[in-house]
């Protein structure tokens, strides 16, 4: 698929393909264990950024691809998220595509391309996938690590539209939210005291129902200008029109390699040593 637009009189083309599926995936098994029953959903996964904070710990490599033990992390989430009815995922890439694009061509999923990372921020990585956001949506960073029992909540949650939040890392949030009877009211890393309820997690659930309106004020932000938001602000924008929803995983293990802390966190986690 080829789209385009032009800006300063230049036509830029962007496309995604798809992976071939490996031998598994042509006999009917999509290789990578058994599939769960629950909800059939797909999955968009941002994956574009270059990690600044902790990219000299992992030598310029994109954070989704660390070593968790025996996997890439991008292949850990890829694995999980196809074990349950998970049938298309996508992956939008941009620094380093080259090097995704090698471990993803092992995967059956649709890549598309930002390739102004450097200038914009995730927002356009989902506007660059809008073709892509037509289903009930997982929609995640791909620099979250998650226990399965997180990922399981993505598809036993009653609410169709909702964010994942901890509410045990209030004290050592990053982006925190403020929420009262699951209802984000406020969000930000500036929050404090008893404005904090939670942290972000970095996934969230998108429902088929909400789509018109998320791709609308998706496109609405784009051609404000609004190139440096996160794609989560799309749902941000809503707070105060109508609910967003919030679901605390408090007690299970994600981590979002922002740092090397949060690294070693995985690796402590998943008991992998000597790396």
């Amino acid at each position: 698929m080829i789209q385009g637009f032009r800006d300063s009189g230049q036509y830029v083309t962007l496309f995604h393909r798809k992976a071939l599926p490996t031998s598994a995936e042509r006999n009917g098994h999509n290789g990578h264990g058994s599939r769960k029953e629950g909800l059939h959903m797909k999955a968009l996964i941002m994956a574009a950024g270059k990690g600044t904070r902790i990219s000299r710990y992992i030598e310029g490599k994109p954070k989704c691809t660390v070593d968790i033990g025996g996997m890439r992390l991008i292949e850990y989430t890829i694995q999980k998220l196809l074990a349950w009815n998970v049938d298309k995922i996508g992956v939008v890439l941009g620094y380093q595509a080259g090097v995704l694009e090698d471990i993803l061509s092992e995967y059956p999923v649709e890549i598309y391309y930002n390739y102004f990372y450097e200038v914009t921020n995730s927002i356009a990585s989902a506007w660059f996938a809008k073709d892509f956001i037509d289903d009930d949506m997982v929609m995640m960073n791909a620099d979250v690590f998650a226990e399965e029992s997180v990922i399981n909540r993505l598809f036993t949650m009653e609410k169709e539209t909702m964010l994942l939040s901890d509410s045990s890392r209030r004290e050592m949030a990053d982006y925190k939210f403020y929420y009262e009877d699951n209802q984000l009211i406020k969000f930000g890393k500036e929050l404090e005291g008893e404005d904090i309820s939670g942290e972000y997690v970095g996934i969230a659930r998108v429902g088929r129902s909400f789509l018109p309106e998320f791709k609308e004020r998706l496109q609405n932000l784009i051609e404000e200008g609004k190139y440096n938001m996160w794609w989560e602000d799309v749902l941000y924008s809503f707070v105060g029109e109508r609910p967003i929803y919030v679901e605390d995983v408090a007690g299970q293990f994600w981590a979002e390699v922002d740092f090397i802390e949060d690294y070693e966190r995985i690796l402590e986690f998943r008991e992998v040593k000597g790396m």
